[in-house]
C-alpha cells in the first residue's frame, strides 16, 4: 500500500509482524545505536522506541533493515516504478506489455505537484535540545540526524521543478555549534545541494534549506537516489508511494512536506563555515572534523504524533546497503540507456560502495581486429566516472561483455577471476591523478582530492 506518512507505515509493519516496540527507557546516546545494530545484524524487524530517555518524541529504526521488508513497503509501487524505468531504455515498453498500462497512468498521475496550504508537521514547534539527539559511535562529534531528507530549491528555479531532495549529514550538537541556534551541513561531492548553492553565492541571496525527518518512506528513498539534476526527487517519492507528496508553501523560503515528522528549516551562514564531525563512517573508521557550512536554526516544526526515524552508519553490511540493494533493483535496466555500451554496473558494499565498482561494458571498436584489446572499453570507462556519484570511484574494473555475455557483476570473485585471466599490466592501468575523489577517502593529497585507476580487460584468455 501507499503510506501517506511514516505513522501509517508503522501500523502496517506492526500488523504483519515487522515491528517490535520497545517500551522500556532506552537512551539515544550510544545505546538505541547498539540495539539497532545487533536487531540489524540479525535480520530483526522494524523497532520503535517508545520511552527515550529525556525526550518526549519516540525513535524509530531498521525499517529497511531486509530487502524483503524494503519490497514489502513498497510493494504496491515497485511494479510500475520498474515500467518507468524501462520507458527510459525501451519507449515503446508500454505497447510491447499493455497490461502495464493502467498501472504506469497511475504512477504518473501521483508524480504531480501537490500543493498545500499547511500540513500535519506545521501543528507544533519545538527547539534543537527537545530532539533525540542520537549519537551513534563513542568518537562522534556529537549528535546527528542519521535520516535526514535535505530539501533546497535552485534560486534561479524556485519551486517544485526547481527542487532537490538529498540525504546529507547533519550534525545537531557538539563541537563549537550554539544549541538550538545552529546546525551543521556536511555534503560531499556530486549533490545537487551544491548547485543550489553556488547559484545562491553567484546571486547573492540567502540560501534556505528545509531539514525534513520522517514522512512517507518513499521520500528517504528518493533522497538517495541517482536521479538526474532536472528530475525532482519529490515526484519519484510520489510514484513509489503511489500517491502524490503534499508540499506546503512557504512565503519566504522553501517548502516543507506536509505529512514529515519533522522540518528544521533555517539558512545557511554565508560567511563561516565550522569544524563538522568526526562521524563514524560507512568506510569503518571516523571521517574527521572539517570545515562544512552553518545553518542557522529559524524554526524546528513537528507533527502532533511525531515519531523521529533513525539509522545507524557504519562498516558494512548496515541498513544502508538495502538502499543501495533497491536503488540497484529500480535502477539497473536503465544503465544503458544513460551509459550506451554499459551493460552492468555493481558498486561494491562490502568496500563502503564508492570505493570499487565493477562494470560490463561493449568491445566493438574493431571488430575484424585478430586481437580484443580495451578501446570502447575506455570510452564506458571515462562516461562512467563523469557520472553522477559514480565519478566517486577509486577503482573501476571493467571488462567487455563480448568475452563472456552469462558474466554475472555480483559474482565477485568470478568477475575478479575473469579479468585477471585477461588483464596485461603493462597495458591495462589507467591512472587519474590530481583528482576529485570522495570526501571520505583519506588516501589522497587532501579533502576531495586524489586519485583513481581504471582497470581495463578484455580479449584472449593470457593466464
Amino acid at each position: 500500500m501507499g503510506y501517506r506518512n511514516l505513522q501509517e507505515c508503522l501500523r502496517d509493519l506492526e500488523k504483519h509482524g515487522q515491528l517490535l516496540r520497545i517500551s522500556c527507557e532506552i537512551d539515544a546516546n550510544l545505546e538505541a545505536a547498539e540495539i539497532h545494530r545487533r536487531v540489524c545484524e540479525r535480520g530483526g524487524p522494524a523497532l520503535l522506541f517508545e520511552n527515550v530517555r529525556g525526550c518526549r518524541f519516540p525513535m524509530a529504526s531498521n525499517l529497511f533493515g531486509t530487502l524483503d521488508r524494503a519490497r514489502f513497503i513498497f510493494r504496491d509501487a515497485l511494479r510500475s516504478v520498474e515500467t518507468l524505468v524501462q520507458l527510459k531504455k525501451d519507449p515503446a515498453y508500454l505497447l510491447k506489455h499493455p497490461t502495464r498500462i493502467p498501472g504506469t497512468l497511475k504512477t504518473l498521475w501521483s508524480m504531480r505537484f501537490a500543493p498545500r496550504r499547511s500540513g500535519p508537521v506545521m501543528e507544533c514547534r519545538t527547539t534543537i535540545d527537545q530532539l533525540p539527539l542520537l549519537k551513534s559511535w563513542p568518537m562522534d562529534g556529537g549528535a546527528f540526524v542519521t535520516l535526514p531528507q535535505v530539501y533546497t530549491e535552485h534560486p534561479d528555479r524556485p519551486g517544485y521543478l526547481g527542487s532537490n531532495i538529498g540525504m546529507y549529514r547533519v550534525q545537531l550538537s557538539g563541537n563549537q555549534y550554539r544549541l538550538n541556534e545552529e546546525i551543521g551541513l556536511h555534503y560531499q561531492l556530486h549533490r545537487g545541494i551544491g548547485f543550489h548553492h553556488a547559484a545562491a553565492i553567484a546571486r547573492g541571496v540567502p540560501f534556505r534549506v528545509n531539514v525534513l525527518v520522517g514522512g512517507p518512506p518513499s521520500l528517504a528513498v528518493a533522497a538517495v537516489m541517482p536521479l538526474p539534476d532536472n528530475f525532482p526527487e519529490v515526484a519519484f517519492a510520489g510514484a513509489l508511494s503511489q500517491r502524490a507528496v503534499r508540499m506546503v508553501r512557504q512565503p519566504d523560503g522553501p517548502m516543507i512536506c506536509a505529512e514529515c515528522d519533522f522540518c528544521i528549516s533555517g539558512t545557511v551562514d554565508p560567511d563561516r563555515l565550522m569544524p563538522e564531525g568526526p562521524f563514524g563512517d560507512h568506510l569503518g573508521y571516523y571521517s574527521l572534523a572539517h570545515d562544512f557550512p552553518v545553518m542557522k536554526v529559524d524554526a524546528v516544526y513537528h507533527r502532533r504524533d511525531a515519531v523521529w526515524p533513525f539509522t545507524v552508519v557504519g562498516r558494512p553490511p548496515q541498513e544502508d546497503t538495502i538502499f543501495g540493494a533497491l536503488i540497484h533493483d529500480l535502477t539497473s535496466p536503465a544503465i544503458s540507456a544513460v551509459l550506451p555500451g554499459v551493460h552492468a554496473v555493481h558498486a561494491v558494499d562490502a568496500s563502503g560502495v564508492h570505493p570499487l565498482l565493477l562494470a560490463i561494458g561493449s568491445e566493438r571498436y574493431v571488430p575484424w581486429a585478430p586481437e580484443r584489446r580495451p578501446q570502447e572499453l575506455l570510452t564506458n570507462a571515462n562516461a562512467i566516472l563523469g557520472q553522477g556519484q559514480l565519478s566517486l570511484a577509486k577503482y573501476l574494473w571493467i571488462t567487455a561483455r563480448e568475452d563472456r555475455p552469462d558474466l554475472d557483476i555480483h559474482d565477485i570473485p568470478a568477475f575478479f577471476g575473469h579479468i585477471l585471466e585477461r588483464v596485461d599490466w603493462t597495458r591495462d592501468l589507467h591512472f587519474q591523478t590530481c583528482t576529485t575523489i570522495d570526501t571520505l577517502d583519506y588516501t589522497g593529497t587532501g579533502l576531495n582530492s586524489g586519485s583513481k585507476v581504471v582497470v581495463a580487460a578484455c580479449g584472449a584468455v593470457r593466464r
